[in-house]
């Protein structure tokens, strides 16, 4: 979103795909003997297949689409892919697929008690890390100045010379894995189960394009900022109005956006532009 300016309200697909991989890896393999723990393993690879597949599909959308057109489009792919799931009766249809026994089985109960705890929260913490990693190798790099020309004008870049079709090949691809890893982790690792009515809820991806706007799309540091104003903000007005929460900070919402079109991060890169503090400001 922010080095490519393609706004992907379906992102919240990837997610879904990341955490059906896992119920898949280890509701289907948990009973071959001395597989272990590598069903874990296993239903992570299928996390990363079925998101790259998904990825692909919207990276050839994008191709033709633009603008609100491809974000329709990507709002279509989750629902429709939500639909044919509980329509078709895939994967366990509307009644999804519950694999916590499974698990337990599996590796046994201590092993699974670690498992959904402690190393399923690392694991997000190892996403995040490598998610910041990738970000600054992409915007120092080749890749992050091809993706800027298509985020600028991407007729411009083509004439150019710039592969507008392989960078934001890449750039989905980035995003899918990375998506999928979490819903892997954090969703189906974590929970032991996973609901299409639940898993391809596009509120999820809501709440991270506001928390992008917040911070400052195209930084890193700015869903840093973004996240941390949006969850206390929110938490802080659940306590106080429980019920009108989110009536309240809708307006909030509106009224930093449009004092701080950059975020947060991004006005601060302005306002120290020349001095010692930009280099600190990603």
């Amino acid at each position: 979103m922010g080095m490519t300016g393609y706004v992907d309200f379906g992102y919240v697909t990837f997610i879904a795909l990341g955490a059906y991989g896992m119920s898949l890896g280890i509701t289907y393999f948990y009973q071959v003997e001395g597989l272990g723990i590598w069903i874990v393993f296993i239903g992570f690879l299928l996390a990363l297949l079925l998101a790259s597949l998904s990825a692909l599909l919207e990276a050839f959308i994008a191709l033709r689409l633009r603008g609100a057109y491809f974000a329709i489009a990507c709002i279509g792919i989750n629902e429709g892919l939500r639909h044919f799931i509980e329509g078709a009766k895939l994967w366990g249809g509307s009644e999804g697929l519950i694999f916590s026994g499974s698990l337990i089985q599996a590796v046994g109960r201590e092993t699974a008690n670690q498992l959904t705890t402690f190393w399923a929260d690392l694991a997000v913490f190892i996403i995040a890390a490598l998610a910041a990693f990738l970000n600054i190798h992409y915007m120092r790099s080749k890749i992050g100045y091809a993706l800027t020309a298509v985020k600028e004008d991407e007729d411009a870049a083509k004439v150019m010379g710039v592969n507008t079709t392989k960078y934001k090949t890449i750039a989905f691809l980035t995003s899918g894995l990375l998506g999928a890893s979490v819903g892997a982790v954090a969703w189906g690792l974590k929970l032991g189960y996973v609901f299409p009515g639940d898993v391809f809820v596009i509120h999820y991806t809501v709440e991270c394009i506001v928390v992008v706007l917040l911070g400052g799309a195209g930084t890193l540091l700015g869903p840093v900022v973004g996240g941390l104003i949006y969850g206390l903000s929110k938490y802080w007005l659940a306590i106080i109005w429980p019920g009108f929460q989110l009536l309240i900070f809708a307006p909030i919402i509106i009224i930093i956006i449009v004092l701080f079109p950059e975020g947060v991060v991004g006005m601060l890169k302005n306002r120290v532009r020349g001095t010692a503090l930009e280099r600190y400001l990603l």
